[in-house]
């Protein structure tokens, strides 16, 4: 024993007894405890979770709320995206917003139902990290995402891991290692049209499930691709609602695979698949699986259920560059290229420059309803003026009607769904649309005005006067179809449709129209190279 331990226990002696100096070790090393406790419960908060394999939640604590937290700040209105990121362990059975920029997953069902059928969010949420709030005790677990939309014209939802698809029972099951209390079912439309009623009747809706792999049905057959699943219902083969609906959503969805995506058909339609081959082929490097009696389990990695669109709700043949990377002048470059259409611009220069070609002007006929009655005549017009005419109808064979439609710098039309082939016109080409008698200025804006200027088209309009108007020989001028639109369209669509859409033709009045197509020429000379 040393010297300075002596002294130590003879110090100790002289002030403790024997009995004293045991108790005093005792208390010592009851306080070191106490000591050490206090600074795990101080500094717990901070310290990183150890990570969780498995876990069983309590059934009856079950799942209270999912709470997903933004990891930056929202840079403005044009960085809105309606974008969640859901743990996959919980159930998104309402989906609100809320002003604080968080994005929260209720399980409560006594909220109104305005609050629980919505949700809006105006922030780009980016996600670090996802708690797991129960009644007793906070829980920190990083899992593969289920990434959802929901945006005012579409729905979908990407979900990531071990995915698998059974097209009988249009249902889509997703493997999750966490068993939980609480609902773990939505249901899903694939089609580009929420909140039209008359085409969301005409589409089949999905299931998606969350489950335990031991629950999960067998896979029969596995890819090595991503999918996405997409409906070929709702107003399927007519022109505008193919592009707006279905072709320009199904690019924004799947360009990023670069071909590798195998596409899941729900609702065949087969002449739908045969009008644009050229278009699915060129997206997809894969034959199209019709999933709909598929009674064998598809198993994927990745899987998107339903089509991304604009975000707006009135916004048709439109991609919305803040919320994605791609661009109605980039869809526009994939359908030349798809195509293999020549003209990426209006050129009347040609090869030996002292010399310029006459402007070419596409008449659209039409067979049924708002067609020309004086085709001839405004053909005859329009070549007074210096423009070759071509008068062609649009039908199935895209690619030879594109081809038709890409090799002209001028196209007329009156308003309806063949102006929709103004997609494959080149760029700074002129787009002239005529208005028939009903109060068509609204749609007209929405549906060709507007995406024109997204195209980089230039645009104009003639109103034809009620003499133009074959309901003004059917009716009368004083009845109220021809006096007072307004009205008539106070009815109802489908009174508005009967009367506007399907029972008036067109006939043009040649000298009111000719400032038109003066203006038209005058837009080609200027704009060609």
């Amino acid at each position: 024993m040393t010297e300075k331990n002596l002294l130590y226990d003879t110090i100790l002696a002289r002030s403790f007894s024997k009995n004293e100096q045991k108790r005093l070790g005792y208390g010592a090393f009851i306080a070191s405890l106490l000591f050490v406790f206090t600074l795990c419960t101080v500094f717990k908060p901070y310290l990183s979770p150890l990570p969780i394999v498995e876990l069983q939640l309590p059934v009856n604590a079950g799942l209270r709320i999912l709470r997903i937290t933004e990891t930056q700040k929202p840079q403005g209105p044009k960085s809105s995206n309606n974008t969640i990121t859901l743990n996959a362990t919980t159930p998104p059975q309402s989906l609100i917003s809320s002003e604080d920029h968080e994005l929260s997953v209720y399980n409560d069902t006594s909220l109104p139902k305005s609050h629980l059928v919505s949700f809006n969010s105006t922030t780009n949420t980016t996600i670090s990290k996802e708690q797991v709030i129960t009644e007793g005790y906070k829980m920190e677990k990083t899992i593969k995402p289920i990434l959802c939309k929901k945006l005012a014209r579409t729905e979908l939802c990407e979900l990531s891991g071990d995915v698998r698809v059974h097209g009988k029972s249009a249902t889509i099951l997703a493997a999750i290692a966490f068993a939980f209390s609480g609902n773990s079912t939505w249901h899903i439309k694939p089609y580009a049209r929420k909140g039209d009623v008359a085409a969301m009747d005409r589409v089949r809706e999905w299931t998606v499930k969350l489950g335990q792999n031991a629950n999960l049905s067998r896979c029969v057959r596995n890819h090595s691709v991503p999918a996405i699943i997409f409906s070929l219902g709702g107003y399927s083969m007519n022109n505008f609602h193919d592009f707006t609906d279905i072709v320009i959503p199904l690019y924004t969805t799947a360009r990023r695979f670069n071909g590798e995506v195998q596409f899941l058909v729900t609702n065949k339609n087969q002449p739908w698949i045969n009008k644009f081959k050229e278009i699915l082929k060129n997206l997809s490097n894969y034959e199209l699986i019709y999933n709909d009696e598929e009674d064998e389990t598809h198993c994927f990695y990745n899987v998107v259920v339903g089509l991304n669109r604009h975000r707006e709700y009135y916004k048709e043949l439109t991609i919305d560059p803040s919320d994605s990377e791609y661009s109605m002048s980039g869809f526009r470059k994939f359908l030349r290229d798809a195509y293999s259409l020549r003209n990426a611009a209006v050129r009347l220069v040609t090869k030996r420059k002292s010399q310029r070609r006459r402007p070419r002007m596409l008449i659209l006929a039409r067979g049924r309803s708002r067609a020309f009655t004086n085709t001839g005549e405004i053909a005859r017009a329009a070549r007074l003026i210096g423009f070759k005419v071509v008068v062609a109808e649009a039908n199935a064979d895209v690619s030879s009607f594109a081809q038709t439609v890409n090799s002209c710098d001028v196209m007329l039309g009156v308003h309806g769904a063949g102006l929709t082939n103004m997609v494959f016109l080149p760029e700074n080409a002129v787009v002239i649309q005529i208005l028939p008698i009903g109060g068509f200025e609204w749609l007209a804006k929405t549906d060709f005005e507007e995406p024109s200027k997204g195209m980089n088209l230039r645009y104009l309009e003639y109103k034809i006067a009620a003499e133009e108007s074959t309901l003004l020989r059917r009716y009368g001028r004083d009845h109220e179809i021809v006096r007072d639109p307004s009205a008539v369209a106070k009815r109802g669509w489908e009174m508005f449709q009967s009367v506007y859409l399907v029972q008036q033709n067109v006939s043009v009045d040649i000298n009111r129209f000719r400032p038109v197509l003066v203006k038209a020429f005058e837009l080609v000379q200027k704009q060609s190279v």
